[in-house]
């Protein structure tokens, strides 16, 4: 008589190798958590495309050649002084660096410090209706919303006290303010955000400097840093 074929019983994978892709898996997914969790991915996941641009990020995540930015939590902001708020440290920083400008001779001021993005959004398409600007020309001197590093709460617009008339201008640099801080922001960890033929390709701000004396900062402008040449 014939014998009856028996069905092949698929071999199982040994425990171990169970174990281990399991391990992997997990780690993964654990990672990912922690690097969404820390912001480590969020500048390339948010905030992505703007309502009323038709322009897209980059791969790099910049979109009219700005980077994300998150906005910071209100709960963590400390008053610099009538409607100016930055970080804890940023302002803390600031102060010391406005006395010892004092010190030296210079009205070190502050002009702007953190802005919502829901502010950003009405300062970059209101301004650019009211002149009449393409996004790309409005892009050039206002990030659009979501984009700009006043909304880290790391951020400062500068201005002389002794020279009014240079504020949020690029005769800024003629001003003793300018040229107190090119010899001295670095030691409060200033840095100037957009230099002259910066490689980010924003127009040259000499009033705009950003904090980046944490390392929450260090790693929010990590991705511009990238960029010096």
């Amino acid at each position: 008589m014939a014998r009856r074929s028996r069905a092949a019983i698929p071999r199982r994978a040994p425990l171990w190798l169970s174990l281990l892709r399991g391990a992997l898996l997990l780690g993964l997914a654990l990672g990912g958590l922690i690097l969404l969790r820390q912001g480590g991915m969020l500048p390339w996941l948010e905030p992505g495309p703007v309502a009323g641009l038709g322009e897209r990020p980059t791969a790099d995540g910049r979109l009219l050649s700005h980077f994300p930015y998150p906005e910071a939590p209100a709960g963590v902001l400390v008053a610099l002084g009538p409607g100016l708020q930055l970080r804890p440290e940023a302002a803390a920083a600031m102060r010391a660096m406005q006395q010892a400008a004092a010190g030296d001779g210079v009205d070190l001021q502050v002009l702007s410090a953190f802005r919502s993005i829901e502010l950003q959004r009405s300062l970059f398409f209101d301004v650019k209706a009211e002149r009449n600007q393409d996004a790309h020309t409005r892009a050039k001197v206002s990030a659009p919303p979501g984009y700009s590093e006043h909304s880290t709460g790391y951020a400062v617009d500068l201005g002389d006290g002794g020279q009014p008339t240079t504020n949020l201008s690029q005769t800024f640099e003629n001003t003793p303010a300018y040229r107190w801080l090119s010899l001295h922001a670095g030691q409060y960890h200033f840095t100037l955000s957009f230099p002259k033929g910066n490689i980010q390709g924003v127009s040259y701000e000499p009033w705009h400097w950003r904090f980046e004396g944490s390392s929450e900062a260090l790693r929010l402008f990590e991705p511009a840093q990238r960029l010096v040449p």
